[in-house]
């Protein structure tokens, strides 16, 4: 009988800080964390975020968190919240306008075809099963999707895929690599042949880069690669 893993939630601390101001907070979020509360009643990243937030500001009736953008539960790297109301305005206007540059590393066992290129589809999501399809043409109630990506490296079988997505679509990497034939390792969701014990898959949000909201300052803030015995072997990249 296969064994079943069971997430066990761990709380923030100063090293899964990757950036912090007056106004911002990003943490390099672990694969197996949830954004936001949902019905597994897990205890979701942006409520431990407050908790760490109100325990080193000391701030008993709790901390200030706006959530401006999702990362999905078993993918890991870079997110950003708000620590401030002025803050949450103007970085949910720039995701908006596309003013936020995040990239991805995404690895998976097909070399793609061509090895750079710009993908563009139109996403259905069933909310119901939460799956996403890709379609070549606009249907009705589609999203258009738009990515470049390029290949960065090879390593014993498995390809290394960095991912600039234009649009910001639920599930919208991992179904469009899919769709080009490289479904990500670990996604049986999308393709890949077998799932992650721990839950996980091998798509890691590895850089925003934006102007600060406030500051009117260039912000730049990488997370490192897990250290699950699989992803260090691509650091070298």
């Amino acid at each position: 009988m296969r064994q079943q893993f069971r997430y066990i939630s761990s709380d923030i601390t100063d090293k899964d800080i990757l950036y912090e101001d007056n106004h911002l907070i990003a943490i390099n979020k672990r694969a197996g964390d949830i954004v936001q509360v949902d019905d597994t009643g897990d205890e979701s990243l942006d409520e431990k975020v407050k908790k760490y937030l109100a325990k080193k500001y000391s701030k008993p009736n709790g901390a200030f968190l706006g959530v401006v953008h999702r990362l999905d539960r078993p993918v890991s790297g870079v997110i950003l919240f708000a620590k401030t109301s002025k803050a949450l305005d103007r970085i949910n206007a720039m995701f908006k306008g596309r003013e936020m540059h995040k990239t991805y590393w995404a690895v998976v066992r097909q070399r793609p075809v061509p090895e750079s290129g710009n993908l563009v589809h139109w996403l259905v999501k069933n909310p119901q099963k939460n799956v996403t399809k890709a379609h070549d043409n606009e249907v009705a109630g589609s999203l258009r999707s738009e990515l470049n990506y390029k290949l960065i490296g090879e390593l014993n079988g498995y390809y290394l895929i960095e991912v600039d997505p234009i649009t910001g679509r639920p599930h919208q990497i991992r179904v469009q690599l899919s769709t080009l034939g490289c479904p990500i390792v670990g996604d049986n969701k999308y393709g890949y042949p077998r799932g992650s014990l721990k839950k996980s898959i091998c798509l890691h949000a590895k850089r925003l880069q934006f102007v600060h909201p406030v500051k009117k300052e260039p912000v730049d803030i990488s997370a490192p690669l897990p250290r699950d015995g699989f992803w260090e072997k691509f650091e070298s990249f």
